[in-house]
């Protein structure tokens, strides 16, 4: 029995009408020339192929008695016909707007929708009817569905690389037969002794580690103490974050806009200000807020706080699960110049970092169960029925992911992927969540929010691409001058010249 942790099992519990807790991607796919047939089908056969090596797609929940713990995965064996959908676009919709646009509006009509919990909780919509592109290829939209039950960010891309190829001819996929006994459902009893021995682990694994634990969190006090007795009020990351209208209960309705900056850009723009390529994300996010709240007459004279998900996950582990904890970064919001907020994140990033460092290791994602899907369930709905979101104070403002993806080209069932725009979740309080992924040779932004507090979603997509020609026209400082060369005498003559040696990296 494979029963779900408790990071994993908490988005089960969270999940309502008004927050679903699906995650996805919209791409945008290009076919073939004289490509003919309904792709659907192809991505079907395509599917059927690569589910032996995706076992995230070839699970479903079985529940435990009276929702007493934590559920547990079982084999399914998934009807391609109800996962794999097909959506087409009324006659006419190509000349009504681009493929983004048109693609934008059908994740934003669809993302509300639950999945089925009665199958594997995975689902893709293809979207016939786009406009061609231009150089007259047929192209086709695809949006996926899949829980964050079942993965967070990094696993998603593991089951990416198991489903997408690098060249448009599909790579045979060495399946290797378990000689695990397939398990389609658990009897009570089996059940019950499972969720009991995991509690038991559970408790004892906290008992044996709490002096670490408490160990590491006195240090990591000490240190921070120690960085604000040197560095004054400077050293703070973050306080309380101001009221927004990104701050409030959310409703069923959902907006979507996606964008795209050259990653090749970004990465040159980090290298030359001295920060990371997260940094820049949040300082594309940081500017486009900044003016997106100007727009609106509500930007706050304090800064904004941005929970940004941070992973725990080793390399190399590409379990389908999650394996995330939430940090808080301060995103200068309140500064007028762009120079100024680029220098604020980079010292917030630093410190957040120093701080989760030490943290990471003893960061929870799994816990005992017994009684907690009772209380978390509880707790959402008074959370969202009393609106709490508007009466208590917020630790953060909005949710940016910023998620490693595949820098080259990507095929799926013989088609081109143009693009990779992540679609996420919005919770109460945070009714905005921007997640990037890098794909080929861009950043793909994807903004996800409460359709009644952001409806303009496009603006505040749009202002990400003027925040970049900001960055682009900041002056760069120079690098310090290092030391003048040493000046090397020529061998006399006779004489032999040093062989170079070559250098381990």
């Amino acid at each position: 029995m494979k029963q779900l942790t408790g990071l994993d099992a908490t988005f089960l519990y969270l999940e309502k009408p008004e927050m679903p807790m699906h995650v996805g991607s919209m791409h945008l796919l290009e076919l073939p020339d004289g490509y003919r047939g309904r792709f659907v089908n192809a991505l079907r056969r395509h599917i059927a192929a690569r589910l032996p090596a995706a076992p995230a797609l070839r699970r479903r929940l079985w529940w435990m008695p009276l929702n007493m713990a934590n559920p547990a995965w079982v084999d399914a064996d998934p009807d391609l016909e109800a996962h794999i959908v097909e959506i087409r676009l009324p006659p006419g919709s190509r000349t009504r707007g681009d493929a983004c646009s048109l693609m934008e509006t059908q994740v934003a009509r669809l993302h509300p929708i639950l999945l089925d919990r009665h199958r594997p909780l995975w689902k893709m919509h293809v979207i016939e009817g786009l406009p061609r592109s231009p150089n007259g290829r047929r192209q086709v939209g695809l949006y996926t569905q899949l829980h964050h039950a079942a993965v967070d960010g990094q696993a998603a891309v593991a089951l990416a690389n198991v489903l997408f190829d690098s060249t448009p001819q599909p790579r045979q996929i060495d399946i290797r037969p378990s000689g695990r006994p397939r398990t389609f459902r658990l009897d009570m009893v089996e059940m019950l002794r499972g969720a009991l021995g995991r509690e038991v682990a559970q408790v004892a694994r906290i008992v044996r580690d709490l002096p670490a634990t408490l160990g590491t969190v006195a240090g990591t006090a000490r240190a921070t103490l120690s960085l604000r007795t040197l560095l004054g009020k400077d050293a703070g990351n973050v306080t309380l974050a101001p009221d927004t209208p990104m701050n409030v209960t959310v409703t069923p309705a959902r907006s979507f806009a996606a964008t795209r900056v050259p990653l090749a850009e970004l990465k040159a723009l980090a290298q030359a200000h001295q920060a990371t390529l997260n940094d820049m994300v949040l300082v594309l996010c940081s500017g486009a807020l900044r003016r997106y709240l100007q727009k609106r007459g509500v930007l706050p004279g304090k800064s904004l706080v941005a929970a940004v998900p941070i992973s725990l996950r080793e390399a190399g582990d590409t379990r389908a699960d999650n394996q995330a904890s939430m940090s808080l970064v301060s995103l200068g919001t309140h500064l007028a110049s762009p120079a100024q907020r680029l220098r604020h994140i980079v010292r917030a990033s630093t410190r957040m970092k120093s701080t989760m460092g030490r943290m990471r290791h003893i960061l929870p994602t799994d816990y005992p169960s017994i009684g907690v899907p009772w209380l978390i369930e509880a707790a959402a709905s008074l959370y969202g029925v009393a609106r709490l979101a508007e009466r208590l104070p917020q630790v953060a403002n909005v949710v940016i992911s910023n998620v490693p993806g595949p820098q080259m080209p990507l095929y799926l069932a013989g088609a081109r992927v143009l693009s990779n725009h992540p679609t996420s979740i919005v919770v109460h309080g945070l009714a905005l969540n921007i997640t990037v992924q890098s794909f080929d040779a861009s950043m793909d932004f994807g903004l996800m929010a409460d359709g009644v507090a952001l409806p303009d979603l496009r603006w505040l997509a749009d202002a990400i691409g003027t925040t970049m020609d900001e960055l682009r026209a900041l002056p760069v400082k120079a690098p310090p001058a290092g030391p003048r060369p040493v000046s090397r005498k020529r061998p006399a003559a006779g004489g032999s010249t040093p062989k170079s040696r070559s250098v381990r990296r």
